[in-house]
């Protein structure tokens, strides 16, 4: 009966989205109501916030892949390639002669 409620809760709250003073809630009510001892109920809640923490990440994992490839098909640099390239620019600069007053570059 306990997976069944395990279930029911993870499956009606949603585990990426549950937090502490949410799931110390659903421990607190299943003590009441389905006389949950307290081992079973902080296993309970110590598998909710272990499964919402993996939800989080996986969510994090697919945003940062997606923003990659937007980033890739819009032809935006990444900063470190950019930073580099900065730094070619500057030194092939300074290999310049330096330029006359009011010659452009």
């Amino acid at each position: 009966m306990f997976e069944i409620i395990e279930k029911a809760v993870l499956t009606g709250l949603g585990a990426i989205s549950l937090t502490q003073k949410k799931a110390e809630e659903i421990l607190t009510e299943l003590k009441e109501k389905y006389k949950v001892s307290e081992e079973e109920g902080k296993a309970f809640l110590d598998k909710i916030q272990g499964m919402a923490k993996e939800g989080r990440e996986r969510v994090a994992e697919i945003a940062e892949t997606e923003v990659k490839k937007v980033v890739e098909r819009i032809g935006l640099v990444p900063r470190d390639e950019f930073d580099r390239l900065q730094k070619r620019v500057d030194e092939l600069e300074k290999r310049l002669p330096p330029a006359e007053p009011g010659e452009q570059c």
